[in-house]
């Protein structure tokens, strides 16, 4: 079942959703569902030819879609990114930070260029796509910001470079949620777990195997999620059910955060 299939059809109608790194994996679902739900979409990746055939399969579907290469670590070309976005739709209402990247390392063997790296992406990339965004948000004096960040709370041992990153992420979006909140501009987060979708696919074999078959076994709910799952989150914080929440994150995990282990030590 799709999020399309359980909100009303013209729930996000009039509203444009920003989505960075929404050429594929759970981007893509995010971007899917809210054009199928009404919305206007704006989509950016440093990759262009997943992006641009996402925006091609939208565009026949009648999505109205704007759709150009994005990186966001560079806040000058942030900047003229969300320029042309606002020129082509006239503004923004719901911004996604969905674009981030990792790989996975024993802490130690980190070297300094790919922990920046890490950082600088999946921290500093949010921010300048949030503040872009936040600063056209304010002034209209509504929208709303969300952030796909990670399930750390208990450590993410193998991935401490993007579980620092996302661990700032998750302050700065209850930092921003009270600044922002006299402005109407809403800031929250999601939190996937073990989520099958393509970015499994990059990972060695033999992690990506033990995510398939030993993981379920350490999540309460023995399964692994569904981008469709992230995807319904979005859209309830995106949409008139979440107007009071703002602060927030939202794990979407099947309990994984409260339960077991799933990365070894």
């Amino acid at each position: 079942m799709k999020a399309s299939e359980v909100f009303r059809s013209d729930l996000l109608a009039g509203t444009t959703v920003v989505v960075t790194g929404g050429g594929s994996g759970i981007g893509r679902a995010i971007v899917e569902e809210c054009a199928r739900l009404g919305a206007r979409v704006a989509i950016g990746a440093r990759k262009t030819d997943r992006l641009e055939e996402t925006a091609e399969a939208l565009s026949r579907d009648g999505v109205d879609v704007y759709w150009a290469p994005l990186d966001i670590r560079d806040e000058e070309a942030v900047e003229a990114w969300v320029d042309d976005v606002v020129q082509n739709f006239g503004a923004v209402d719901v911004l996604v930070n969905n674009a981030g990247g990792q790989f996975p390392s024993a802490a130690i063997d980190i070297r300094p260029k790919g922990w920046r790296a890490v950082v600088d992406t999946n921290l500093n990339g949010t921010w300048w796509m949030t503040q872009a965004v936040g600063r056209r948000m304010i002034a209209a004096k509504k929208g709303r910001v969300i952030n796909i960040v990670a399930n750390m709370w208990r450590g993410f041992p193998g991935m401490a470079h993007t579980g620092a990153a996302r661990a700032g992420v998750v302050n700065l979006t209850r930092t921003l949620a009270m600044e922002w909140a006299r402005h109407g501009v809403l800031v929250n987060a999601v939190a996937p777990g073990v989520i099958r979708s393509s970015g499994l696919d990059t990972y060695p074999d033999f992690i990506r195997q033990n995510l398939e078959t030993e993981v379920p076994k350490h999540i309460p709910l023995k399964r692994l999620g569904t981008m469709d799952d992230v995807a319904y989150a979005v859209v309830y914080l995106a949409c008139v059910a979440g107007d009071y929440v703002t602060g927030e994150t939202v794990c979407v995990d099947g309990g994984q955060a409260h339960w077991g282990t799933v990365f070894p030590i």
